[in-house]
């Protein structure tokens, strides 16, 4: 299907301000069953140039440089038309078998890739002890964890839509039983790495999803031997099949908003975010 997307974000200073360079993640991310058709993008003030990389984490890169003078808004715009073709998430055979069950160690040549998404910072014994007892009920099987792990936090927990903040602590989010689709994505990550799978941060727009519907949306990548990175999404409690559209994925939780950049000046600044997704 082929699915378009409009995003737009304003933002708005109460005082003359001047704009230094922004970050956009807003172009989408290369997948097998995913591309882009159509893309524009529209920023005012003008920039005087966009400078378009490849980060280190393999995702689009929008660089924009201003050397206009004081403003009092930012308007960023972007309307994509992306297909995205259905397929079969468990079409795979994990490799070694052994893998089947986990916890099991990546082969050396991949796991000096994987060390940056097998990182224990947010890990907790609480958290660690949460992901034991979920495992421990699918008879420790790989594919099995994540796929109820996914369907714990979902039917489990009461969603909570904010639209922005830094996602909270696993910790919080598991002790509140309560979370946006970023709290329980870094959830997820949290509860993979306790137990030694490889797993990263993922942002997007989901289509389908009332919840959704107009907002950036989070879910997880897991990396598994033999299939390599595979989509959960804690938030839909299923396995990502074609109605995701990934504009980036990384370690970091904190690292993929749409627009990052600062200002030069005295101001508070206001943000109105809308996403509205269609079928074509």
């Amino acid at each position: 299907m082929n699915l378009k997307v409009h995003h737009s974000l304003h933002y708005t200073y109460d005082n003359p301000v001047v704009l230094d360079q922004h970050t956009l993640y807003i172009y989408p991310r290369p997948y097998p069953n995913q591309r882009v058709i159509d893309y524009s993008l529209f920023i005012d003030p003008r920039p005087s140039n966009i400078v378009r990389n490849v980060d280190t984490e393999g995702n689009s890169q929008q660089v924009a440089f201003f050397f206009n003078g004081p403003v009092t808004g930012l308007t960023v715009d972007v309307v994509m038309t992306v297909t995205s073709e259905p397929f079969n998430v468990f079409d795979f055979v994990l490799f070694p078998f052994s893998t089947k069950n986990f916890p099991f160690l990546y082969e050396d040549r991949i796991y000096k890739y994987l060390i940056p998404y097998l990182s224990r910072n947010d890990v907790t014994n609480n958290v660690e002890q949460f992901a034991r007892k979920i495992a421990a009920g699918v008879n420790w099987e790989t594919v099995p964890f994540l796929v109820q792990l996914s369907q714990y936090i979902s039917e489990n927990f009461i969603y909570r839509n904010r639209e922005f903040g830094m996602a909270y602590p696993p910790d919080d989010t598991l002790r509140d039983r309560m979370g946006s689709c970023r709290d329980y994505s870094r959830l997820f990550i949290s509860a993979c790495r306790s137990l030694g799978i490889a797993a990263r941060f993922v942002s997007g727009y989901l289509y389908g999803n009332p919840l959704q519907a107009h907002e950036l949306h989070a879910w997880v990548e897991v990396y598994l031997p033999g299939a390599g990175w595979r989509g959960f999404d804690p938030t839909e409690g299923k396995a990502i099949i074609n109605n995701h559209i990934s504009l980036g994925a990384s370690a970091d939780f904190d690292q993929l908003a749409p627009v990052m950049g600062s200002f030069r000046g005295f101001a508070n600044a206001s943000l109105v975010t809308r996403v509205d997704i269609e079928m074509v």
